[in-house]
């Protein structure tokens, strides 16, 4: 089986081509990209296809992360994911930055660990959410103002070892009033959620694929302005 994942609801246009088969990533492409998305994205595909060897009809399942992140980015992934799999014929899944995070990290590096995956929202507040070395939520997603991280994570998260991911993870731990000194800081730039989101297709069986549709996950509404100077 071979699966392709995407990214762009983060700080990143990025693309992975799974192997299970060989049990190896065939190919990586990213951008680190906070706008262009648009342009970019289809390109950068192709060239990852490419790179890996193969062409759409190879492809048995796309993923895609649904959020959060930029509303405009994780938008232009959905719709070129969508179209991919409808093209194709192939099966579809969404799958949460915060998950994509977590899964991109190797299991020797999260074991006996707490992981707080922490998402930019490009604006003051930090999207975070728990999980555990076994990577099962310990919380729900959250909307958090640097202020208030260390309460976040001494009122909710277990005692004991500690680990951020994501692309603003060295944004939250600059945000801990006391920053442990062996503190793991791991800051992603799409790559190992895209790659993550296709080893991920590759595992699930139809009905937990159908478990997860590809739609967009906001933590907070749009920053949008409507006509009048109405917020939407």
């Amino acid at each position: 089986m071979i699966t392709l994942g995407i990214d762009t609801a983060t700080s990143a246009c990025a693309v992975a081509v799974w192997s299970a088969a060989q049990a190896r990533a065939l190919a990586v492409r990213t951008e680190l990209m906070s706008r262009g998305q648009a342009e970019r994205l289809v390109p950068l595909i192709m060239e990852t296809l490419a790179d890996a060897g193969v062409d759409f009809a190879a492809i048995d399942r796309f993923a895609v992360t649904v959020g959060p992140g930029t509303f405009t980015g994780l938008r232009i992934g959905l719709a070129a994911a969508r179209g991919l799999a409808l093209a194709a014929g192939r099966p579809l899944l969404g799958v949460t930055s915060f998950e994509a995070a977590v899964r991109g990290l190797p299991p020797a590096q999260r074991a006996g660990r707490t992981l707080l995956a922490c998402i930019e929202s490009r604006r003051d507040d930090l999207f975070l959410q728990a999980f555990s070395s076994e990577l099962q939520p310990l919380t729900g997603p959250a909307d958090v103002l640097p202020t208030d991280v260390p309460a976040f994570v001494s009122g909710q998260l277990p005692k004991g070892p500690l680990l951020l991911v994501g692309d603003a993870a060295e944004r939250a731990a600059a945000a801990l009033d006391a920053r442990p000194v062996d503190l793991p800081v791991v800051t992603t730039t799409g790559a190992a959620e895209a790659l993550a989101a296709a080893r991920l297709a590759a595992t699930l069986t139809d009905a937990e694929i159908a478990a997860r549709p590809a739609d967009p996950f906001y933590l907070r509404p749009p920053d949008v302005t409507l006509p009048g100077g109405k917020r939407a």
